[in-house]
């Protein structure tokens, strides 16, 4: 199979048609979009949301905090990756035509245009609705004396002992500066010798971003405390201009071949480096001196294009510190899940998850219905079930007190058979799943890290229990991670099954993880890098044969692989209708005449991260009803080709007119949804109210809930 050749046969029905797929490529690169702007143009969807004065104030706030974590991880990976193709001289064209430069060209340009608008948002408009709400920002040089006695005690007691001033001199060369880093750069002048140099202070990232006033209404920045007391610092010395900045710093995790031997170790290595890779942006106040200004720049050995002057305090992640305010009155109402409505409690007792499972399917909707009383449950009654002989799971991301994890060492003490596969390289996570994979290991259970040169991303869980004479496979395959914390703000599906040849499949599958086997054909599942592609572009092209009498509806995070877009196309050029609702990254053009014609792509962006992947094929008015998939994968060449996924059929007509209502819903929202037009642009749909498909989930969670205590 390869990555971009829609037009080559690759196996039976891969190819509807050569002269449909001739007539595609006839478009040339021009039929996709850049996928590292149209990554941008989500930040841009995040804030229209700050913006949004329909949302809470602090809910806003959020928005913006997510905005400038997503632009940091940007630059961290994407950009950085670009940079070292144009050191490398690469010169290889992306798929909608651009050279690695003229790709940086581009995204500074939009970034500067993000960053702009995020400083007005914050500054105009954010700010000043928080003084009116009485969450006060104060500068320092504002306080009264009461105030300014309480800031010293404050900078005395818990700031000062934790700060190390670094002087840059022949004796001191510039500094490490850490990856993400807040700091001042300062000028220190020795009143002796009229001799001026910088330094660096580091704002301590493990203090609260602001410090709060005595009144518990007013708030002020840790850095301008910390330069109201630079005279703590530098005792004797005149102190001059201080300057906040932060660097960003290449921070994608690569290994080499030889490292794969001892793969703990070699992350463990990176890691480290990661902390001071090669810097890729510097973040400056707008107003900040020229002087220090371009010191930083040619110590950190930057261009002028990498540096980005900020009209808002750099740093805006910090803002989650304030999204974390006590204030009701500024946040939305708060969701609980609801039990599920597949799980029933009688009479206080805990669910009987493998009677059920032998009797039908049953499918979770998380954060609608709760993961504490499904998936966790589920597992934590087979860590506790003498009848089960083993648990096998892969770990992706998982929560700092995760229920699983604590059921998985109970299981493993009480001598089942344990098996978890932790993925370290899961990226920016990798540090935190070291720990619970050495914590695993002293608690018994077999830590299996992965397959070298994949990522494991499937969401997979394998109970095996004994039953008469016979072992009982019982799974659960779903669109997230195993984080009870993500669960309540990540909008994910999942399956729980005791069907035999899906937990044949999944047994397959952790065999071919924990083992050496190349294991690639299986029985229902469609497992990456081995049959996704072809599985999914197989039936694109089956609902393009019916034509206009087809439909291939489509939920995911991610659309960019070349090969899963001209399969879209060509089932567009043939008449069938097709609808995407993809939250990020799309490369696809929607309502090209003679291309997509018959394509609408919109996402939806709301209170909950839309995560989970669903892929409709067909009508439910077909006489065996549409074809439903669920899974862990998303439409991308990583997902595809370099990574572990696994993607299920819905079997149970009952779960599929589900996760169908559940698209249905999705493509009649008016509330939070952006469509794409041929132009690469996203618009924001003028919302009527009349449907926001996350309130008619909870509408109907509520709903289903009431109905079950009634009865």
């Amino acid at each position: 199979m390869t990555q971009t050749g829609a037009s080559e046969q690759s196996g039976p029905g891969l190819v509807a048609d050569a002269s449909i797929a001739d007539s595609v490529e006839t478009f040339g690169s021009d039929r996709f979009s850049n996928r590292e702007l149209s990554r941008l143009d989500f930040g841009s969807r995040l804030l229209d949301l700050a913006e949004d004065e329909g949302l809470a104030l602090l809910e806003r706030v959020k928005f913006v905090a997510i905005f400038s974590e997503l632009i940091d991880e940007f630059f961290q990976v994407r950009v950085a990756g670009l940079e070292v193709q144009v050191m490398a001289g690469v010169r290889t064209r992306s798929t909608d035509g651009l050279r690695p430069s003229q790709q940086l060209e581009a995204i500074r340009e939009r970034v500067l245009e993000l960053a702009h608008r995020q400083d007005r948002i914050v500054l105009d408009v954010l700010l000043p609705s928080l003084e009116k709400a009485g969450v006060h920002f104060s500068e320092f040089d504002d306080v009264d004396d009461d105030d300014r006695v309480y800031l010293d005690e404050v900078f005395e007691r818990r700031v000062f002992p934790v700060l190390t001033p670094l002087s840059v001199d022949p004796g001191h060369p510039f500094p490490n500066i850490s990856n993400l880093s807040l700091n001042l750069a300062v000028q220190v002048t020795d009143p002796t010798t009229d001799e001026t140099r910088i330094a660096r202070v580091k704002v301590p990232d493990l203090l609260p971003r602001f410090v709060v006033m005595p009144d518990g209404e007013r708030f002020i920045a840790l850095e301008k405390v910390i330069a109201a007391h630079l005279d703590r610092l530098f005792p004797g010395m005149i102190v001059g201009r201080h300057e906040p900045f932060r660097v960003t710093r290449n921070a994608d995790l690569v290994l080499e071949e030889d490292e794969a031997d001892d793969l703990l170790e070699a992350i463990e290595t990176e890691l480290r480096r990661r902390r001071f890779g090669r810097a890729v942006r510097l973040e400056v106040m707008a107003d900040a001196n020229v002087d220090i200004r371009e010191f930083l720049r040619t110590e950190l050995e930057l261009a002028e294009g990498s540096v980005y002057a900020m009209e808002a305090p750099v740093g805006l992640g910090g803002l989650w510190a304030l999204y974390a305010l006590d204030r009701p009155d500024l946040h939305q109402d708060p969701w609980s899940p609801v039990a599920p409505s597949g799980i029933r409690v009688i009479d206080g007792e805990e669910p009987d998850f493998f009677g059920l499972l032998r009797s039908r399917d049953i499918l979770v909707h998380h954060p609608y219905e709760s993961f504490s009383r499904s998936v966790e449950a589920f597992i934590a009654q087979a860590a506790s079930d003498p009848d089960v002989l083993g648990i096998k799971q892969t770990l992706y991301r998982t929560s700092g007190d995760s229920p699983i994890v604590a059921s998985l060492i109970r299981a493993a003490g009480e001598g089942k058979q344990v098996a978890a596969l932790v993925e370290l390289q899961a990226r920016f996570d990798e540090a935190a799943n070291i720990g619970w994979a050495k914590t695993l290991e002293d608690a018994g259970v077999h830590v299996v890290y992965g397959v070298v040169g994949f990522k494991t991303h499937s969401k997979t869980a394998l109970v095996l229990r004994r039953e008469g004479s016979d072992i009982r496979r019982y799974c659960h395959i779903g669109t997230g991670n195993y984080n009870s914390k993500t669960a309540r703000v990540y909008e994910d599906v999942g399956l729980l099954t005791a069907d035999e040849e899906i937990g044949a499949d999944v047994g397959d599958l952790f065999n071919f993880l924990t083992g050496f086997s190349k294991q690639g054909a299986f029985r229902r599942l469609l497992v990456s890098p081995t049959s996704l592609r072809s599985g999914l572009i197989e039936r694109i092209d089956a609902q393009g044969q019916r034509g206009a009498s087809g439909r291939i509806m489509l939920k995911a995070n991610g659309l960019t692989d070349p090969a899963i877009i001209d399969a879209l196309y060509r089932a567009s050029q043939m008449g069938t209708p097709i609808d995407l609702a993809i939250r990020g990254m799309c490369c696809l053009r929607p309502g090209i005449p003679g291309l997509s014609e018959t394509i609408a792509v919109r996402s939806i962006v709301g209170e909950f991260l839309e995560h989970s992947r669903i892929y409709c094929f067909g009508m439910p008015e077909d006489e065996s009803g549409p074809e439903v998939l669920i899974g862990s994968a998303d439409l991308m060449e990583r997902n595809l080709d370099r990574r572990i996924e696994a993607v299920v059929p819905i079997d149970d007509a009952r779960l599929r007119d589900r996760l169908v209502e559940i698209l249905r819903l999705t493509f009649i929202d008016d509330t939070h949804t952006w469509l794409l037009g041929p132009d690469r642009r996203w618009r924001r749909l003028s919302s009527s109210g009349a449907h926001s498909v996350q309130q008619d989930l909870k509408d109907a969670a509520t709903s289903e809930a009431r109905l079950r205590l009634e009865a």
